[in-house]
């Protein structure tokens, strides 16, 4: 080896460095504690998406299978969707699904125009008693439906709304929890931004219509999909108000099959799944929006 040779200094090749998974603030996380939570985000998707998995495969296994067997099959040998075909046979489940979105349109769009409206009242404007009127709302979420209920049925029967889709809607048309998302979601907006259009000549309308709402519309949605699901889910107030099988709505009509077909659990997780397909299907659609929320109420570049 020559002088030169010996001089020069050797470099060296970098070692290859091992991946490192980090949190959202930069910090290592161990091996121990990602299989701890994978391990946790598992066990909850087993309990909730689980049983509706579980639904969809007796809905579609045929008479010839046992869907008691031990230990179960989860997945059906013949998959038909015959299952779907007899609920359409056995009740009026259409008429009943349109009468569920007809109450379930009409209360997203109550809520979403009414919390919006009372969230910028409570968030923008200033007079006296706001902070109560807030209060107010509040001890409002702390009231259990099954506590008021009865007044409720009173009030819809002196106003002769018994027995209507409109006595269903009417009740929950404004919820308090949507108008505290909304009126969260108009705190987060710069006072700045209303002051330059009140500057320039803007009323009080024109600043929700053109600057406030359109900055909130991830919130909006949000209470969109609050407001419907709590809409179609909606089973107790319903089988009170309603006494007219051809205005039932499709909770309350899902229910004979429980009582009409009691031994058959494949016609009752048919209808399972006929009730719940629209609403993944709304949240699928929307879920961009659930997730960011209240924070579109921040000012965009």
């Amino acid at each position: 080896m020559s002088v030169l040779e010996k001089a020069r200094p050797r470099t060296e090749q970098p070692a290859a460095r091992e991946p490192r998974v980090t949190d959202e603030h930069g910090r290592r996380v161990r091996v121990w504690e990602l299989v701890l939570r994978y391990t946790l985000l598992l066990a909850v998707l087993a309990l909730t998406v689980g049983p509706f998995l579980w639904q969809l495969s007796t809905s579609l296994k045929g008479p010839t299978e046992d869907i008691f067997s031990s230990p179960p099959k989860f997945l059906p040998g013949h998959p038909t969707l015959h299952n779907y075909a007899r609920v359409a046979d056995t009740i009026p489940v259409w008429d009943y699904a349109l009468n569920s979105l007809k109450v379930a349109a009409a209360n997203v769009v109550t809520n979403c125009v009414g919390s919006a409206l009372a969230g910028y009242a409570l968030a923008r404007l200033r007079y006296r008693g706001r902070r109560v009127a807030t209060l107010v709302f509040i001890l409002a979420m702390l009231v259990p439906v099954e506590g008021i209920i009865i007044a409720q049925f009173t009030t819809m029967r002196e106003l002769g709304l018994n027995n209507t889709l409109v006595g269903v809607v009417l009740p929950g048309c404004i919820g308090a929890m949507n108008v505290l998302l909304m009126r969260n979601a108009f705190l987060n907006l710069p006072y700045e931004i209303e002051e330059a259009a009140y500057v320039d000549g803007a009323n009080v309308w024109q600043r929700f219509l053109r600057i406030a709402l359109p900055s909130v519309r991830g919130t909006v949605a949000v209470v969109a999909i609050f407001a419907f699901m709590g809409a179609w889910d909606d089973f107790l107030w319903p089988l009170i108000v309603l006494s007219d099988p051809s205005r039932f709505t499709l909770t309350i009509g899902l229910n004979y099959l429980h009582g009409t077909f009691a031994n058959d659990e494949r016609l009752v997780a048919a209808g399972t799944v006929i009730a719940v397909a629209p609403l993944i299907a709304l949240f699928a659609c929307l879920q961009r929006y659930f997730f960011r929320g209240v924070g579109e109420g921040a000012v965009k570049g």
